[in-house]
């Protein structure tokens, strides 16, 4: 065996242990040895066999280690419901070649608590950490210094926590108040849902763990999202909300305090300073999962405000439930955000609540996977199992998971594995469905039970604990009998705001301003080597705007964006492509020919209190939007772009648009002036190009909860965007921009058109001043009329577009509707688009319903065949001209 001669049997170890963790990874002859190693056999190459008894033991005891610390969870007991497990013949001694009679013999070792240990020793700390309450998945990590980290902090004390007394008093009330809160709910609103948390009341003490500990590592805000699972006792027990304010809602009698239509109590949000500790609790609807990336989204608004430093500072906590965690897309794409430039948020602790149930679907129904948590290893973060009813375990593993993120900037994952009580709500029979686990249920007793009966016995006092868990109690009964309404802390700045008059005139920018900004934004430095057919496109920019005129729509938007951070005003712009732009337009951020470099000329317009950041996107709608609406509600003051890469494929976040955008504010009071940027336009590209569905949005327009718009020129999205912010009345703002038109010659301005005036919601025809038929349009359709009417001579008939689909505008209108005949004119299908909106709007301005010049009503929005697109669009525009 000349390959193994002179090598140490440490080098063996190593290329043992190298082999075990991935074949592919060892020569070809270690392969060979290895593989007849480990059946019996050890030849070499050559068919020798070596003389190492040693290091083969030695290999096996270091191989036991490792598959410990890779697959001592399958050995774990965590699960309150089942029998725990008392062998697994993967970590069995015959598994490694070794036997009982090796137990007392000593091993030099690597990576352990001490240099040299009995295999007994050695056997028993493995078991300690990884077999017992906690089983923990880590050794998939990447990073030896994260694995190593954790091995140094598990070892010694894992499965062996001893908390000093003040601190297993308080794990106690933590459980008294999770369990004696929901019974007196029970009692005393009978028949009420509330989502109960008895069974999972080990969440309080996690949760507890994590914010006491944190003011230890640096945290001074948290931001939590959960559903509808233990809510009202997070809110009561972990944020402080009025004991009385959560039972005036149970009662039904808090309608004072609301504006707008309200929401159920087990969906509403909260904030406070609780312990040196701001707290905020996101509010939620009860599409599970939904408001992960809302969290994300908050806590990188406040962390960008504050500076990278406060990523240590800031901290989003996530608690799911078992069977949204594995089922639920949302996880797996908020997850992917998690090391992304422009949405991490310096690592998530997410705690997973698993019931052990979903509604009345079992594990073995709900999922593919042996943990509800399998999702989570696509970032190699650690993973740790705890058993529901050990809550000093729980509370050590999550100040251990909280110092794993502040020392890694990196995601962890916490599951608690515990039982649910009651059904899915309290008027729910789970018996019906899963008979066997609640005849178990019901003879477990109440975890604060079990807790005081072991402290008790390890000496502490019964009186304190019965008077803690008495004075709980009476405190519930006093808050009973006080209820009254309560306001949700920030309310008064937002009555505040709905005082402000709304939709300010002034948005144009002093026409030598603009000169200035466009030197600055569209000037290359000589050292920067850009593609040469961007130096010129940066070079036109600049002419057009010294010139006055040509100005297309790339460069009116990105002077908008310039002169908001001239003013102090952060803009914020993402989305897949958003950087260069879908359809080639804009080019915020410019590529080096020669080097790996990029250049931001934006950076340049930027005054000191103020930031400009650009990000492409992952591939998604759902998540992406979701962060960038909680990043708007906090970042109230900035200007917040979402685009979409065509507007067809904005429906892959419908649940952000209806239950966040449309709703927020008026369920929730949630201010947001996220703008939602849609490309749109029928240019034969088929029924996935063609349309945002602006008739999906219009549909959820009441209220004056959004702003919709399509503007038709570039100074007319300069303004929008300009008004956006002006406007202290925030509002989401919905923009159907163009696509071929971005770079039409046709759809210019001029630069006056920016220095003056500011957006125009209709934009009248005064070319034609006594029209005998008026069109009206939106969008793309305008210039295409245009040119027919130019074509055929129609100087009587007016074309008017109105470019703010809602709010409706329709005073403005009335003046332009002076002629015997209207019409509506759109490129959309009769049953989408603008018109089954506006159709009811006109009727009630004219006093008779308007022509309908269009596509017919169809399933899909477009024709897959660019050939019969062309002849339905010169159809639509010929029609226009000879209905009367």
């Amino acid at each position: 065996m000349p390959f193994i001669q002179n090598i140490s049997p440490e080098w063996i170890e190593e290329e043992y242990l190298r082999w075990q963790e991935s074949p592919e990874s060892v020569t070809p002859e270690w392969q060979r040895f290895f593989e007849g190693f480990d059946l019996g056999r050890s030849p070499g190459p050559d068919g020798t066999h070596p003389d190492l008894p040693g290091a083969m033991l030695q290999s096996s005891v270091q191989s036991l280690i490792y598959r410990y610390r890779d697959l001592g969870h399958l050995l774990a007991c965590t699960d309150p419901l089942s029998p725990c497990p008392l062998s697994h013949p993967l970590l069995d001694l015959a598994a490694f070649e070794l036997s009982e009679k090796h137990l007392d013999e000593h091993f030099h070792i690597k990576r352990f608590l001490k240099e040299t240990a009995t295999l007994r020793e050695i056997v028993q700390t493995m078991q300690e950490t990884y077999c017992r309450s906690v089983g923990v998945e880590f050794m998939y990590i990447n990073e030896p210094a994260e694995r190593q980290w954790l091995i140094d902090r598990m070892e010694p004390v894992m499965n062996r926590p001893k908390p000093e007394t003040g601190r297993q008093m308080r794990i106690l009330s933590r459980l008294q108040q999770g369990t004696l809160f929901e019974e007196f709910l029970h009692r005393r609103f009978i028949g009420q849902k509330r989502f109960s948390l008895e069974g999972g009341e080990s969440l309080l003490v996690a949760l507890d763990a994590i914010l006491t500990h944190g003011t230890d590592t640096g945290l001074s805000d948290a931001v939590i999202g959960m559903s509808h699972r233990g809510r009202l006792n997070v809110l009561a027990n972990i944020l402080g909300k009025p004991l009385a304010a959560i039972f005036s809602e149970f009662e039904d009698n808090d309608s004072e305090s609301i504006s707008g239509d309200g929401d159920v109590k087990y969906h509403k949000g909260y904030s406070a300073d609780v312990a040196r500790m701001h707290l905020s609790l996101a509010f939620n609807p009860s599409h599970l999962e939904a408001v992960n990336p809302v969290v994300e989204g908050k806590c990188r608004a406040l962390q960008d405000a504050r500076g990278i430093e406060s990523r240590k500072q800031l901290l989003p906590i996530l608690v799911h439930g078992d069977a949204a965690f594995a089922g639920q897309g949302m996880v797996a794409e908020t997850l992917n955000l998690s090391q992304l430039e422009g949405y991490s948020t310096g690592g998530t602790i997410h705690i997973v609540l698993n019931n052990q149930i979903g509604f009345t679907t079992l594990p073995e129904d709900s999922r593919s996977t042996r943990y509800a948590t399998d999702i989570a290893r696509m970032l190699m973060v650690p993973v740790f199992h705890v058993h529901g009813e050990k809550p000093e375990t729980v509370d050590m593993i999550a100040r251990l998971a909280l110092e794993y993120r502040q020392q890694f900037g990196r995601d962890v994952v916490l599951e608690i594995i515990c039982y649910r009580r009651h059904g899915h709500n309290e008027g729910d029979e789970p018996g019906f469905t899963q008979p066997l686990m609640y005849e178990e249920i019901k003879s477990r007793q109440p975890l604060h039970l079990l807790y005081a009966k072991t402290l008790a016995e390890s000496g502490v006092p019964e009186a304190a604990i019965d008077n803690m868990r008495e004075g709980y109690r009476e405190a519930l009964e006093r808050a009973a009998s006080g209820q009254k309404p309560h306001q949700q802390p920030g309310s008064e700045k937002i009555a505040e705001l709905l005082q402000k008059p709304a939709l300010p005139e002034a948005t144009a920018v002093p026409r030598d301003l603009l000169e200035t900004l466009a030197k600055k934004i569209f000037t290359i430095p000589t050292e920067f080597k850009p593609h040469p057919k961007m130096l010129q496109l940066y070079v036109k920019r600049l002419e057009t705007v010294k010139n006055g005129s040509g100005i297309d729509w790339g460069t009116a938007e990105t002077l908008a964006y310039a002169s908001l951070l001239a003013e102090g005003i952060s803009v914020r712009l993402s989305g897949q492509d958003s950087r260069r732009g879908t359809f080639n337009h804009r080019h915020a951020v410019l590529h080096d020919m020669t080097r790996p470099e990029t250049f931001t000329p934006l950076l340049a317009a930027a005054a000191d209190n103020s930031r400009f950041a650009v990000y492409d996107s992952m591939l998604s709608e759902n998540a992406v939007l979701g962060f960038e609406y909680g990043y708007s509600v906090t970042a109230i003051d900035d200007l917040t772009i979402w685009e979409a890469q065509f507007g067809d494929f904005a429906n892959g976040a419908q649940v952000i648009i209806d239950q966040f955008i449309a709703a927020g504010e008026s369920k929730w009071e949630r201010h947001c002036g996220l703008v939602m940027l849609l490309p749109h336009g029928y240019e034969g590209n088929g029924a996935e190009h063609s349309s945002a569905r602006i008739e999906r949005f219009l549909s959820l327009c009441a209220e004056e909860n959004l702003r919709v718009a399509t503007p038709s020129t570039p100074a007319q999205m300069f303004h929008l965007l300009r008004r956006q912010i002006a406007d202290p009345r925030k509002k989401p703002l919905i923009v159907f921009t163009p696509k071929s038109l971005l770079r039409s010659p046709i759809c210019v301005s001029d630069l006056s058109d920016l220095a003056t005036g500011s957006f125009m919601p209709v934009i009248s025809d005064d070319a034609v001043k006594e029209p005998a038929q008026v069109l009206l349009c939106s969008g793309k359709i305008y210039y295409e009329l245009l040119e027919e009417r130019t074509k055929s001579g129609r100087s009587d008939v007016a074309i008017v577009r109105i470019e703010q689909l809602y709010p409706f505008c329709g005073e403005l209108l009335k003046g332009a509707l002076q002629a015997e005949a209207v019409a509506w004119v759109q490129e959309e299908p009769e049953n989408m688009g603008a018109w089954p909106y506006l159709r009811i709007e006109l009727t009630k301005l004219l006093g008779r319903e308007p022509l309908y010049i269009g596509r017919p009503a169809g399933a899909a929005p477009a024709n897959g065949s660019h050939r019969i697109h062309g002849e339905e669009q010169k159809r639509i525009v010929a029609e226009a001209f000879f209905k009367k």
